[in-house]
């Protein structure tokens, strides 16, 4: 029977890691394990140590990293730490609806080979409310590709797609364990290792399954740490480096369209213009310098 690890890389709030954990206790589908990893830097603090273990349930697991380890490397740890066919690697506040475990087995059961299963998302603010904000409305109706159904994606074309604006959400993504564990996170980053976990595993010859029945409430902050680096700059200053090495991959793969979308990043860009306004406000001149730069900067012709 195939199992689901759920690795749930913790850093917040009590209150919302503890409704996310409960969104994972309440699946129909029983074939999940859950596995906590707090890196919230408080050694002190061990109430969702404390809480976990009052849950009563063997599926959930709890670890505190001894000391902080930063988002990528407890990502990275959380990947080591996978031992079944899938994983997810969930938000601290986002939510599972109750079809979710359910509905990503059905898919890897009909799709055995794909590494990438992207379902239906939900997006909600801070409270748990719907919300339409500018950034989702893009990822649905401009970048992501339409499917009425199940739709598998690979190759260049794939990597055009999300070179030209990433239309995926990282936390309810379920990942076949094998390529995940084998490809990892790059060192180094934390604005994107996201979206380059999954154009190194494109250019490894591996596949995307949209799956677009809704099953995953994905919680959009107005104050959230891509925000507060976009503010200064420090967002799409990785971003830019992210860009410009991708380009030069995918020209020497031959893949001409993907390094294109690469040099140009329109997505990145036009999103350092909507930050300009919050860096006048909070991010100082040198906030607002690194924006415009981003955002105007001359792109880099092949060779």
């Amino acid at each position: 029977m195939t199992q689901v690890d759920v690795m749930l890389p913790h850093y917040g709030r009590l209150d919302l890691v503890q409704a996310t954990v409960r969104s994972v206790l309440d699946q129909v589908d029983p074939n999940w394990r859950l596995t906590v990893v707090d890196d919230s830097g408080d050694a002190g603090d061990d109430k969702l140590g404390v809480w976990c273990a009052g849950l009563g349930d063997r599926r959930v697991r709890y670890e505190r990293n001894v000391h902080n380890l930063g988002i990528n490397r407890n990502f990275q740890k959380c990947v080591s730490l996978v031992e079944h066919e899938l994983a997810v690697i969930i938000g601290s506040d986002d939510l599972m609806l109750p079809g979710y475990v359910g509905t990503v087995r059905r898919a890897h059961q009909t799709h055995p080979d794909i590494a990438i299963i992207q379902p239906g998302v939900e997006v909600v603010d801070e409270h748990g409310e719907p919300v339409r904000t500018l950034v989702d409305l893009s990822k649905r109706w401009v970048y992501a590709p339409r499917a009425a159904g199940p739709t598998v994606l690979d190759g260049q074309d794939l990597a055009v797609s999300l070179l030209r604006g990433n239309w995926l959400y990282f936390p309810s993504i379920c990942w076949r364990a094998e390529p995940l564990r084998r490809i990892g996170f790059r060192d180094g980053l934390s604005v994107v290792q996201d979206l380059a976990l999954v154009l190194d595993m494109v250019l490894d010859g591996e596949s995307l399954l949209v799956e677009p029945t809704p099953c995953f409430r994905y919680r959009r902050h107005r104050v959230s740490v891509s925000s507060v680096h976009a503010a200064d700059g420090r967002r799409f200053a990785e971003e830019r480096g992210f860009f410009m090495d991708t380009a030069e991959r995918m020209a020497a793969r031959g893949w001409s369209r993907a390094a294109g979308a690469a040099r140009h990043h329109l997505s990145s860009r036009i999103n350092a213009l909507t930050q300009l306004p919050s860096a006048v406000r909070h991010g100082g001149s040198g906030g607002v310098r690194a924006l415009v730069r981003h955002a105007f900067g001359w792109v880099r012709s092949p060779g």
